[in-house]
């Protein structure tokens, strides 16, 4: 009888080890994720403020624009469009899409502004061509940050056994990759004047 209750009590020492044991591993685990996606959440909202800041530079650029080219209307009304759809878009998702139009959009207005030789050497004009393009380059440096940071918590939450504890913990795979625009990957079409003879 003492033999059976030494080895009951072994297996309840054992038992009890062990839910300590899997129980220090899923909080562990748990806490990591937690961290992993607040880095997701941070990452995007640096592209957040980039957008944002480059959605308040274009109607400058194009009242600038409007000036010399006021019956490219289409054009600034897409832009417009494209504009309001990334100010209130409420997702990572959401936000993506609605920046693919807009690329596409001010990648038109770019091409209307070549037919305008006075505006291209309007300083209004190319002061706010400047600072759009430093705000395109920070959206690329955030867009990498946050596609590395997603893709560290995609990794990490799909690795065994963190995906046993990610499933216990509700966090799910996030596929709110930033990929380039449609737009962006047509090549533009330059053409020289001829050369006279």
């Amino acid at each position: 009888m003492k033999a059976l209750a030494g080895v009951l009590a072994a297996i309840v020492i054992f038992l009890v080890l062990g839910a300590v044991m899997l129980g220090g591993m899923y909080f562990s685990h748990r806490n990591q994720m937690v961290a992993l996606n607040e880095q997701v959440k941070s990452s995007w909202s640096e592209v957040d403020v980039n957008l944002q800041r480059r959605a308040d530079l274009i109607p400058n650029l194009v009242e600038t624009v409007k000036g010399y080219a006021a019956q490219e209307q289409t054009v600034f009304g897409d832009i417009a469009k494209a504009r309001a759809s990334l100010l209130s878009a409420p997702t990572p998702q959401a936000k993506i899409a609605a920046n693919n139009q807009l690329d596409g959009a001010l990648g038109r207005l770019l091409l209307i502004v070549e037919n305008y030789p006075q505006l291209k050497s309007n300083e209004n004009f190319l002061r706010l061509q400047d600072e759009l393009a430093g705000t395109e380059n920070r959206i690329a440096v955030a867009r990498k940050r946050y596609n590395d940071s997603l893709q560290t918590y995609n990794t990490y939450i799909g690795q065994f056994p963190n995906s046993v504890f990610a499933r216990w913990a509700g966090f799910e795979r996030n596929n709110a990759y930033f990929e380039a625009s449609e737009a962006s990957r047509e090549v533009p079409k330059v053409a020289f004047p001829a050369a006279k003879p």
